[in-house]
């Protein structure tokens, strides 16, 4: 991946050197939650080993469909509100290259918006180590993996993500250079959920899945997912014609860490068997199949999960 001249973003709100008040655990808020199992929120929380929208969220929805208390996504506390770290561009290696990714989704997402006469307002992606406060409740630890939070607009990051994805996920070869890309492609898909924000996806699909069985609402989230995988292919295939960014075994790094994350696998891992009515991102086929659309066609027309009959 050439990513040495993508333009850098200074919406990068660096909070690796804070102490961020604790290890390990389940974050706050998820233990014994609305009378749901121990074994569902273990499955809940293997979300956060990979990519998607704050895993508390679903839980939330989780509860909800089970009869639980759900809690809606709020705005800030003074606490959370009162934690940040340095905003700008990083001066170190990995901030440097999660800033100009960021920097290139920034310039796209403009780019199409103003094309359909839209304003694209820019998301925050705070960097951190282990734990930190967020504003969609509780903290954002590392196992948790990137999630973006709708409720502040900010994409989190533990970096240490990066190296599951060559050690856990077997998403790319360990040190070689097209996991860069494979990298690229998990703060893609984050900010892939932010556009869907801004043009209202996310509050609509929420207000429906309140409707809904708890089989039905995760076939929304699934293609919920699905869209944003597909807005990633949108912004590697837009990046690659500005500022020729594909190198030879990019695209089959970011295609097995698509797989690699699929809800059939990662259930297949963590208990021996798939269950489809429970996905909540889709399979490895279809998270490979929808980043492949928008990376082929670049259009954000072909990324409409919603009326596909297929997945």
């Amino acid at each position: 991946m050439r990513w040495d001249n993508l333009p850098e973003s200074n919406n990068v709100e660096d909070r690796r050197g804070d102490d961020g008040g604790g290890r390990g655990g389940f974050p706050m808020g998820m233990g014994g939650g609305g009378g749901l199992g121990i074994g569902t929120i273990v499955v809940l929380g293997l979300i956060g080993w990979f990519l998607g929208i704050d895993p508390r969220i679903l839980i939330g929805g989780a509860e909800m469909m089970g009869g639980g208390s759900h809690r809606e996504a709020q705005a800030p506390s003074q606490a959370q509100s009162q934690q940040s770290g340095q905003r700008g561009s990083p001066s170190d290696e990995m901030g440097k290259f999660v800033s100009r990714v960021l920097g290139s989704t920034e310039v796209q997402w403009k780019e199409i918006f103003a094309k359909d006469g839209k304003t694209y307002r820019a998301p925050v992606l705070v960097l951190y180590n282990e734990v930190t406060n967020q504003a969609c409740g509780g903290v954002a630890q590392a196992a948790m993996g990137p999630f973006y939070c709708p409720a502040d607009r900010k994409i989190y990051l533990d970096t240490s993500f990066f190296r599951e994805i060559e050690r856990r996920f077997r998403g790319c070869d360990v040190g070689s250079k097209s996991c860069q890309f494979a990298q690229a492609y998990v703060i893609a898909h984050e900010v892939g959920h932010h556009v869907q924000n801004l043009l209202g996806i996310l509050p609509k699909v929420q207000e429906m899945q309140q409707g809904m069985s708890k089989v039905e609402a995760n076939k929304l989230q699934v293609r919920v997912e699905l869209q944003a995988d597909c807005f990633a292919g949108v912004w590697a295939n837009k990046s690659d014609q500005r500022w020729n960014l594909i190198e030879p075994g990019d695209v089959e790094a970011a295609m097995r860490t698509a797989a690699a994350i699929g809800d059939d696998k990662l259930q297949m891992q963590a208990r021996g068997r798939v269950v489809p009515d429970s996905f909540t991102h889709g399979s490895s086929a279809q998270r490979q199949r929808w980043f492949d659309i928008g990376l082929k066609q670049g259009s954000v027309a072909a990324c409409n999960t919603f009326k596909a009959q297929t997945l």
